[in-house]
């Protein structure tokens, strides 16, 4: 039997629909995400990103300095590797329990974000915060 055009596009519509962000869609600057970076990073990663938090002498494996997140990947910001990481979704055995896993913490309202490959994809707007945040304090060679 075949579908008829309606019925496509009205499944296509309610498709869109369940993936429409909501709240409100304004980019966070890095400014929001300072502020849930000093609330839920800094223990570990330090006020400046670069791992030397109060928790770090803690720790068996040293938490990551993050302002070198881009100079590691060839000067390129891997946003959906990072957007991975601190979620929890791509978080492997090798890296170990020390990272936490924020994505809970973080789901709220939905904003469409492109990581770069040119697809808007709805993804809370905590988690786009910290990325815009770590993404600034980027170093520079």
């Amino acid at each position: 039997m075949r579908a008829r055009p309606f019925t496509l596009s009205f499944l296509a519509a309610l498709t869109l629909a369940a993936c429409e962000p909501t709240g409100d869609t304004a980019m966070p600057g890095a400014s929001e995400g300072q502020r849930l970076f000093m609330e839920n990073c800094a223990v570990c990663h330090g006020a400046d990103g670069k791992g030397n938090g109060p928790m770090a002498r803690a720790m068996t494996k040293a938490p990551a300095n993050l302002t070198l997140i881009a100079v590691r990947n060839g000067d390129t910001f891997p946003r959906a590797r990072v957007l991975s990481t601190i979620d929890g979704y791509a978080r492997s055995a090798v890296e170990g329990p020390n990272m936490p896993e924020f994505g809970e913490l973080l789901r709220g309202d939905l904003i469409p974000l492109d990581t770069g490959d040119g697809v808007e994809t709805p993804t809370p707007r905590k988690l786009v915060a910290l990325l815009e945040y770590l993404e600034s304090i980027q170093a520079t060679r």
